[in-house]
């Protein structure tokens, strides 16, 4: 597929067939996801591949406990046969950025402009939502509640300089699933409020797709 087709054809997929997903499409999206640039190539992402059923189950338990009835979105995610748990550590980073070549003589967190080990695991989970529409298939990015955090890492065996930035479920999108989320009650936004050139609200060139 070309590039700018994935690009615009990327969207998140929350309700999956129970088809099951090639393993070397999974490992392929991983090799595309540890190619993402990373600060002082400190690659200090790691990735968490949950396929068997009894894993994925796990996974929603620890991380969406409770009880009464599922949300609509809830039982969507749930129908995905493979969840991969994007984590980062900032151990990593601030390590990385104490050595010689970097020039930091400290470990200090607050010389950061941003949290660039949540920025690159990001960029890394991106990629494996591109590939995997290359792939054919569907994923969706979101997030681990914070308060479930310490569940999900007794369950999986995580050690503590691990942090989930995010998760992505990938399966074959179900195409009785019409619910978009979002981005079907909302437009996107117009080029020029989003592009400046030369300074904020300065000349614009549209080249871009603008409107929903």
């Amino acid at each position: 597929m070309e590039f700018e087709e994935v690009v615009r054809r990327r969207r998140m997929v929350r309700r999956y067939t129970d088809e099951r997903v090639d393993p070397a499409a999974v490992d392929r999206m991983l090799r595309h996801a540890v190619r993402a640039p990373s600060a002082g190539f400190t690659q200090g992402w790691s990735f968490l591949v949950l396929d068997t059923a009894d894993d994925v189950a796990r996974f929603w338990d620890v991380t969406s406990p409770g009880t009464g009835e599922p949300s609509s979105w809830a039982r969507g995610m749930r129908t995905a046969p493979v969840v991969i748990v994007v984590l980062a550590s900032k151990d990593a980073y601030l390590d990385r950025y104490a050595e010689p070549d970097k020039g930091w003589d400290d470990r200090a967190e607050q010389r950061w402009s941003a949290p660039y080990w949540h920025v690159d695991a990001g960029m890394a989970a991106l990629l494996i939502l591109q590939t995997a529409v290359d792939e054919g298939l569907g994923a969706c990015f979101f997030g681990v509640p914070p308060a479930q955090v310490p569940a999900f890492r007794e369950a999986f065996g995580v050690p503590e300089t691990y942090a989930p930035t995010g998760a992505v479920t990938v399966g074959h999108p179900d195409p009785t699933g019409t619910a978009r989320g979002s981005v079907a009650r909302r437009s996107r936004k117009p080029w020029d409020d989003v592009v400046h050139r030369g300074r904020w609200g300065g000349r614009t060139e549209d080249g871009a797709d603008g409107g929903a």
